[in-house]
């Protein structure tokens, strides 16, 4: 989960195909218009959802949906894109989390000499709290796994049935001193809304400052300071009046590189947090901690993160202590099977004193099977669990807290990745 101190990390989901196709590319007077890696799919599964009697019972939806990818490489201008999207419509059932969703997320690059700065923005709408895959959507047969997979927002707190609209964009300016020493300084935005006023609405903005020193080819050492204010509007989740804190932390960092597959990060520090309305946010003094392992070898890759912070974008509680823990894992056997896996725990606990402790728990897997040249066939299941206090202490019944089940089959349409401007 995101952390206001940028203590989660976004990589991007990707397929795995093998041996790249290469297509004709438009050009012009100055050689190719359009050039990069390109990729895209369309999918359709069937899953089975069960759930307890709070929500209704057993559930049968149809999801269709759509994922494209798109890197141009070059070395001064890195561009990245990725979009996922589809509709599920419940074919049985009470209709639990049907809707559209969808997640885009662009970065850019601009590198010159010794300077460099990178730009990146990711917004997603959906119809209940993201958990697996890059659109968050359990069932729809997109990746899960790797060496990263993180759900679109800031949610700790699990909900169904609970359209969601999130937003985080960041900006980074690097100056490379000599050949071991860089400082680096930038900014960002967060939002989250809920359209049908069933969460707390709230924005965040951030400045970050700080200098990374190399110390040889594997290890590496730097310190960060970093400020953000959030601001969360009135609601029933806040004693209906408006507020706002703001946090600051001082960390050290320390990377390795073990070997060429196998890398850690760990970052710690104080942190002080402090709010307009001490009832809703008090003054609190703590650590915020991240640590992160990454294993590649050839055809199977691991991921895994912890993060422990205070949270502003939780959606029922002005700000929390949250402690998160997300593995992944994924294994391709040949080319045509492969095996993802992804499980968190994510432990929540309000800054305020209302009692509201909520721990949440979900893990996936999914086996998919590449037939010829286009055609991908999967299934997948997943488990969502959370035990929350705020369910009888807020006005709303969408907070989960119980287990629910899915079960997916379906078909995709992947065409092997195609290289533009070759």
């Amino acid at each position: 989960m995101k952390m206001i101190l940028k203590l989660a990390i976004f990589p991007f989901a990707a397929c795995t195909w093998a041996n790249a196709q290469v297509v004709p590319a438009a050009t012009g007077p100055g050689g190719p218009l359009v050039s990069g890696n390109f990729k895209y799919s369309a999918r359709y599964s069937q899953t089975a959802l069960f759930y307890g009697a709070n929500n209704g019972g057993n559930q049968v939806s149809g999801i269709t949906s759509g994922e494209v990818e798109y890197i141009h490489p070059n070395s001064r201008l890195p561009f990245n894109l990725d979009y996922s999207g589809g509709y599920m419509q419940a074919i049985s059932g009470e209709g639990l989390g049907t809707g559209v969703f969808q997640r885009l997320a662009i970065s850019q690059g601009i590198i010159h000499r010794r300077w460099s700065l990178m730009a990146s923005d990711g917004v997603s709408y959906t119809p209940e709290a993201p958990t697996t895959g890059f659109s968050g959507i359990p069932g729809t047969g997109e990746p899960i796994g790797g060496t990263g997979t993180s759900s679109p927002s800031g949610e700790s707190i699990l909900t169904l049935n609970t359209r969601v609209l999130s937003n985080s964009a960041t900006v980074a300016v690097a100056h490379q001193l000599n050949y071991a020493t860089a400082l680096t300084v930038g900014g960002g935005s967060q939002l989250l809304r809920f359209p049908d006023g069933n969460g707390m609405n709230s924005d965040g903005q951030d400045v970050i400052a700080g200098i990374t020193r190399r110390i040889d080819a594997r290890n590496s050492i730097s310190a960060q300071y970093a400020y953000l204010h959030f601001s969360f509007g009135a609601s029933a989740y806040s004693d209906g009046i408006s507020g706002s804190f703001g946090s600051s932390s001082v960390s050290a960092e320390y990377t390795r590189t073990w070997t060429r597959r196998l890398k850690t990060d760990v970052a710690i520090g104080p942190q002080w947090t402090d709010g307009s309305d001490n009832a809703l946010v008090p003054p609190t003094t703590g650590l915020m901690v991240r640590a992160q392992a990454s294993y590649g070898f050839r055809a199977e890759s691991v991921g895994v993160t912890y993060n422990h912070g205070i949270n502003g974008t939780t959606g029922y509680v002005a700000a929390a202590t949250v402690d998160s823990v997300l593995a992944a894992f994924s294994r391709t056997f040949g080319r045509q099977v492969t095996l993802g896996a992804t499980g968190a725990y994510t432990r929540t606990q309000p800054l305020q004193n209302i009692g509201g402790l909520t721990d949440a728990r979900f893990g996936g897997v999914q086996v998919s099977q590449r037939w010829g040249r286009y055609l991908t066939a999967f299934s997948s299941y997943t488990a969502v669990d959370q035990s929350s206090g705020l369910s009888g202490s807020t006005p709303q019944t969408n907070i989960l807290n119980e287990l629910y089940q899915v079960i997916s089959f379906g078909v995709s349409f992947s065409p092997r990745q195609a290289r533009l401007g070759q």
